[in-house]
This record gives structure tokens, C-alpha cells and sequence, in this order.
């Protein structure tokens, strides 16, 4: 395969500088002062910490020296002053979604992955995301639209985002200049391109909104003024109240595709010989995700043709805005 001349600088990243992943496969190994590093014991429990000259690790089990680690290469193992074996490597964002400190919980991994993927997202493309919590899913955001990309967060409460600002920074090394944070209700923000200035400043043609908040029908109005004809929008919400509201809602408005539900549940294996089980313990039920694609302006939605379930719009029934809507039975 043939590559660009200019391939290696393209691809080099934020985070590919800060741990030097532009030379070669043994100096992109290499622990450096600022790099994190999760160190593991024998039972199996993380330890993130970031390198520092001179700083030490203490656990009850003995203390590290980081300067034991800087210059190590990855996958190496380090024995705390206790005499315990610590495995030390750099950690996956999965590791370091679980492990961050926390102003608000966190979206999971696993809800991370499908949102990225439900939304289509990659290098170059602009997200729009509302309720920040504390930065998981922006870590996964950033990550997959890059540094040609742009993340655009809103976070009504000023703790949480600064957690959020914490824990970004932290994970990239430096606050990502693809990234802008903005503190207040996503209602009453002015979502400019942050790429113009003055009177050019206009409202940004968003490929994809993420809404993770307690009542995201309220936001409906900005994401469909934000997204571009053919955006995705993706909701996540912890409740099946939640998620009957929300989409109820998102059908009477008008702009949008027919929307998709789903959730996930990941159960790892126990694997010991010829012991190989599920294990005792899995990640069920987090919360469910929501996507649909914004029509373009003016266009109607051809109505559904399949019949809706025995029961689905009985008398209780009392559709979004107080309309009553048996659509599908034609």
C-alpha cells in the first residue's frame, strides 16, 4: 500500500505528541514525565496516575517511585517497597472512563462506543453535545472527530464542568483546542461556529447533537435548528418514562426520521482452564440511546405502515403536546 507524503504528519494526534507516538515503535512505548500510567496488581485492581520527576505512589501495599517508571517501556512490571508486582501500561479509555473522578456519573463505555457509532462520527465532523456530566463521553467525542474535528459541550452546572474540564485535560494531556465548553442551559446558548468572528458568527451546521439530560424533549427545537439536514441525533436517557416522553415528542415535531431505540448489555467470561463461564457479575441496564436523522426543511415523513401493537394507543393514550395519533393503521 502506497501512503501520502504527508500521511505520518496527518495522522499525528494531540495525545500521539504527548507520548511520542510519531517515532519509532520502541520510543512510542516509552513511559515520559506526563504520560499516565495504570499500574495493576496481582487481584486485579487499576491504578491510574500521571508521571511526574521525583513524585512518589504510595498504596498500603508500598510505595512506587515514578521515576522507576519514566523510561520504562509499556507492559512492564514494577515492584512497589511492599514487594508487590505491578503491571504498568498505559491506560485504554475504557480504563480511564471508570476510573475519573466524578462530579456526575458517567456515560459507559459501552453507551460511549454506540453513540459514536450510531452517530457515524469521524475525523473532520462537528458534535454538538448537551449535559456534560463529567467529560466520559466527550473523551470518546473528541477522540473520534480528531483534531480536524470540533466538540461543542454544554453544561448547566459550573461544577460539573469544571470536573469535566478536569478530566478532559487530563486524559489528552492539554484542553483540546478542538474543544469548547460552555456553562448554562442549552436552550439559552447561542451556538455559534467558533471558527468565525464578529458579525460573521452564525449558528453552527452541526453533523450530530448528543443530548444526555433529565428532560431532553425540551431541547428538541435547538438540536433540529443545529443539525444539518441529514444529521444524527442521539439521546440518552436512563428511563423508560424517559424514553416514551422523548420520543412521542420527537415524532410530533415533524423533523425527524422514525427513531430508533436500543440498549446494551456486555457480560464478560470467566476463562481459567477448563473452567470457561460467564461471569457472576455484568454491565446490564445503564440507560437507553435514541437516535434519529433530521429531515431537511419542509419535508414530510411518509406515515408508518405497519400496525402498531394491541393496545399501544388505548384510551389512556395521550400522545406528545396533547394530540391523538393512531398512525399506522392505514
Amino acid at each position: 500500500m502506497i501512503l501520502p507524503d504527508d500521511y505520518a504528519a496527518s495522522t499525528v494526534t494531540l495525545r500521539s505528541v504527548r507520548h511520542g507516538y510519531c517515532g519509532g515503535v520502541a520510543e512510542r512505548s516509552v513511559f515520559r514525565a506526563g504520560d499516565l500510567v495504570q499500574l495493576t496488581d496481582p487481584k486485579g485492581r487499576m491504578h491510574t496516575i500521571s508521571l511526574v520527576p521525583d513524585a512518589v505512589f504510595h498504596t498500603h501495599r508500598g510505595s512506587i517511585a515514578h521515576d522507576a517508571l519514566i523510561g520504562q517501556t509499556q507492559g512492564s512490571v514494577v515492584t512497589s517497597s511492599g514487594g508487590v508486582a505491578y503491571l504498568a501500561l498505559r491506560p485504554l479509555l475504557d480504563d480511564f472512563t471508570l476510573s475519573m473522578p466524578r462530579g456526575a456519573a458517567v456515560i459507559y463505555p459501552k453507551d460511549a462506543a454506540r453513540i459514536v457509532g450510531l452517530a457515524s462520527l469521524g475525523a473532520g465532523m462537528r458534535v454538538l453535545e448537551a449535559g456534560v456530566g463529567s467529560g466520559a463521553l466527550t473523551c470518546w467525542l473528541l477522540r473520534a472527530v480528531g483534531e480536524s474535528g470540533s466538540v461543542v459541550s454544554v453544561e448547566r452546572r459550573a461544577d460539573f464542568a469544571e470536573v469535566a474540564r478536569a478530566n478532559v485535560a487530563r486524559w489528552f494531556g492539554e484542553t483540546p483546542g478542538s474543544w469548547h465548553l460552555q456553562v448554562g442551559d442549552l436552550q439559552e446558548q447561542v451556538i455559534q461556529d467558533q471558527d468565525l468572528e464578529g458579525d460573521h458568527r452564525r449558528m453552527a451546521d452541526f453533523d450530530a447533537v448528543v443530548l444526555d439530560m433529565l428532560a431532553p424533549w425540551e431541547c428538541l427545537g435547538v438540536a433540529a435548528a443545529a443539525l444539518l439536514p441529514g444529521g444524527v441525533l442521539v439521546t440518552y436517557v436512563a428511563t423508560t418514562t424517559q424514553l416514551s416522553r422523548f420520543v412521542e415528542d420527537l415524532r410530533s415535531t415533524g423533523h425527524w426520521t422514525e427513531p430508533r431505540a436500543e440498549e446494551s448489555l456486555v457480560r464478560t467470561w470467566h476463562l481459567d482452564g477448563l473452567s470457561v463461564r460467564p461471569d457472576h457479575r455484568m454491565i446490564g441496564h445503564t440507560g437507553f440511546l435514541v437516535a434519529a436523522r433530521r429531515l431537511a426543511p419542509g419535508t414530510q415523513l411518509p406515515p408508518r405502515r405497519r400496525r402498531p401493537a394491541p393496545g399501544a394507543y388505548g384510551d389512556d393514550y395521550v400522545a406528545a403536546r396533547g394530540l391523538r395519533s393512531h398512525e399506522g393503521d392505514s
